[in-house]
């Protein structure tokens, strides 16, 4: 096989997984993530090709899959992996900005899940504010600011009404 064809059953693996994440088709959507990876470990080392930046669209993928099916450890697994390598590389083209932008809002919601608020309301709002600064669209863009807004709105009321470090009822004084 050629290495121009196994790139390509990568990429229509990955195309496939975007799809099943339309349809609602999660299961179906986290193994097409896998199986992209696995194809895209078959093109040979010495090939130009972006393995890297590769897993990281397909774990931000696997991260959005596995988030709607409620298995939230391995969907913040799969988004750290994949903000391992935005972080570094930052925005390169669009494609890579909205999947980096995936993978940072995969985390936060993710972090809710998880019962990990503050790190949820920072992700959060980092998200948000790269949505807002997101010049192209974005398929899921009006859906995470609306998510976003609210669990914002929720987690700030938590914060305010959680209790100051230290703080001790009146009747701790007295015992």
């Amino acid at each position: 096989m050629k290495p121009l064809r196994e790139v390509a059953g990568a990429y229509a693996a990955l195309g496939k997984a975007e799809r099943e994440l339309g349809e609602g088709l999660f299961e179906a959507a986290a193994l097409s993530c896998r199986n992209a990876m696995d194809v895209s470990r078959t093109v040979p080392a010495e090939e130009v090709f972006d393995h890297a930046g590769f897993d990281a669209f397909c774990h931000a993928w696997l991260s959005r899959a596995l988030g709607e099916l409620g298995r939230f450890d391995e969907s913040l697994a799969a988004a750290e992996l994949s903000l391992g390598y935005f972080s570094r590389r930052g925005e390169l083209q669009e494609e890579a900005g909205k999947m980096w932008i995936t993978a940072v809002m995969q985390r936060a919601l993710a972090f809710d899940a998880l019962g990990r608020q503050e790190e949820a309301l920072v992700e959060l709002q980092k998200g948000v504010e790269m949505l807002q600064e997101r010049k192209g669209e974005m398929a899921q863009k009006e859906a995470y600011l609306r998510e976003a807004s609210l669990r914002i709105a929720r987690l700030e009321d938590f914060q305010k009404q959680a209790k100051p470090s230290g703080y001790k009822a009146w009747w701790e004084f007295w015992s």
